[in-house]
């Protein structure tokens, strides 16, 4: 029945009758509340199904993503291969695509100013949980910046993998408006992300001498956060 209400809304809304392929309404209505009309992109519905779908099935298990992040930061295994300058700190989000949106501009944004290292948490639809310490915070840069404190690492659940430089080249992490890339040579990134922060990419490279972080080489991003030492 809701189909042929907002079927008619759309055809009543001149504003409505020419809209493009990539966009799609959506006509919402409850009981205690007055209905309404809600306009995304595709891909944005797309990304919001998958995410409901995978909340609601994993309830009990994982009651947010933002607590599964921060139990995987809090990891023996993972906290015992952070520097030594780290050790000691605590740790604060200052980025998250649940609460700031998926922009990368953004997550450079919230990182300007900063001079601390940073832990890179993305997963994935495919629900892989992997990621990257950072010696830096991530910004724009014309070249490649970082130390050789920067690393690899997955969850499978349980921590499972962990790539440190390999010295082979220095390829540690690059930013620009298009994308954020860590590691490289070889024609690939270990990680790779773009503006939207929802296509995302992880190859095996030079740098660390890794296996690709996810079970898909190429694959669809559900959240990224991003944490920071405070010392």
């Amino acid at each position: 029945m809701w189909h042929s209400r907002a079927q008619n809304l759309t055809e009543k809304s001149g504003a409505l009758k020419n809209m493009k392929e990539h966009i799609r309404v959506f006509y919402f209505a409850k009981d205690c509340k007055e209905p309404y009309v809600e306009i995304i992109t595709v891909k944005e519905s797309k990304r919001r199904l998958s995410f409901c779908s995978s909340v609601e099935s994993e309830a009990e298990e994982n009651e947010s993503l933002y607590s599964s992040f921060h139990q995987h930061r809090l990891h023996p295994q993972l906290a015992a291969h952070m520097p030594a300058r780290t050790q000691g700190y605590p740790w604060n989000l200052v980025y998250s695509t649940s609460i700031h949106g998926s922009s990368l501009k953004t997550l450079y944004r919230n990182m300007a100013g900063l001079d601390s290292p940073v832990l890179l948490v993305i997963k994935d639809m495919h629900k892989q949980v992997f990621g990257a310490f950072s010696s830096d915070p991530f910004r724009v840069s014309k070249y490649c910046y970082g130390t050789g404190e920067t690393f690899l690492f997955s969850f499978n659940p349980d921590f499972q993998v962990r790539y440190r430089w390999s010295g082979e080249n220095s390829y540690f992490v690059s930013g620009n408006w298009e994308s954020l890339q860590i590691g490289g040579g070889g024609g690939g990134f270990a990680l790779w992300l773009d503006a939207d922060l929802y296509h995302g990419a992880s190859f095996s490279c030079p740098t660390f001498h890794n296996a690709p972080l996810s079970t898909h080489e190429d694959f669809i991003v559900q959240d990224v956060e991003v944490w920071t030492v405070q010392n």
